[in-house]
């Protein structure tokens, strides 16, 4: 029984010695798990830092690609301004071009006519000059006689020169001469581009005159000689008011309905709509 108590008594104290001999293991293996972390914390730091510089350096990066991008679109945008001022210039030049083209064309057409005012106005040997199929006061020649012949324009008259001397006659009521100035410039400028203004000129220097037959002649030959020009609509306006002032109504109204289906859309066209309202055919 004493040795049996003695075991039990020493049991405590193998325990002991026991625990004291296994208490430094968990503190080193403490101290190891720390350690671990520290060297885990310091790499993850390193890294962080490789990471941070590497950020920088894409951010440095970035900013000298904008920069090159910046520089980039600057010399764009010069090279554009630039070239857009070369086109205003060039664009200018051209209108100037033109301009002088179309002032130098001007000034050809201009001598051209002087020229052929020049030539015809020289007669040959032995020629007669025309006649204008007008007498003296300018109405129209009775049947089988001779039309009196006009003196040829002045040496180097121009056509144009010849019309604007014809209007002034005919601006302060001189429309004998006018008609006389008119068809002279038709004798000699017969293909003129004013050809057809100048018949019409002829109807209403007959017209102002009072002499509505020879007006109503002279309108209906814009119509005949100048077909697809722009006087033969107001020639066709123009010959009904002749007609009209004559008696013949319902020839007028036969012009004005000509003129208004042929070029409904022209200025004679509108005028004589008007006259068709105020002269309509009286109700049967």
């Amino acid at each position: 029984m004493m040795i049996k108590t003695a075991r039990i008594s020493a049991l405590p104290l193998f325990l002991a010695l026991g625990l004291i001999g296994f208490a430094p293991a968990p503190a080193a293996a403490v101290d190891r798990e720390h350690q671990q972390l520290e060297a885990d914390i310091r790499m993850l730091q390193e890294q962080a830092q490789q990471l941070q510089a590497l950020l920088n350096g894409l951010g440095d990066a970035l900013k000298a690609v904008n920069s090159r991008l910046d520089d980039q679109a600057a010399l764009e945008r010069k090279a554009f301004a630039d070239g857009k001022v070369q086109m205003d210039s060039l664009s200018g030049d051209l209108r100037i071009v033109r301009e002088k083209v179309d002032e130098t064309n001007v000034r050809l057409s201009s001598l051209t006519q002087e020229m052929e005012a020049i030539r015809t106005s020289i007669p040959q040997p032995g020629a007669m000059p025309p006649a204008t199929g007008t007498t003296s006061d300018g109405s129209q020649p009775p049947p089988g006689a001779a039309a009196a012949p006009l003196p040829p324009p002045t040496p180097g008259q121009s056509p144009q020169q010849l019309y604007s001397q014809a209007y002034a006659d005919y601006s302060v009521g001189q429309y004998s001469l006018a008609i006389q100035g008119f068809q002279a410039f038709l004798n000699y400028y017969p293909k003129n581009d004013q050809a057809d203004d100048v018949q019409l000129m002829i109807g209403d220097c007959y017209f102002q005159d009072a002499k509505y037959a020879d007006a109503s002649t002279a309108y209906a030959r814009v119509i005949s000689n100048y077909p697809g020009t722009n006087a033969v609509q107001m020639a066709y306006y123009k010959r009904g008011i002749a007609l009209q002032q004559l008696g013949k109504v319902d020839e007028a109204r036969q012009s004005w309905e000509a003129v208004v289906k042929d070029s409904p859309d022209s200025d004679g066209a509108r005028l004589a709509k008007q006259r068709l309202l105020e002269n309509k055919p009286a109700a049967r």
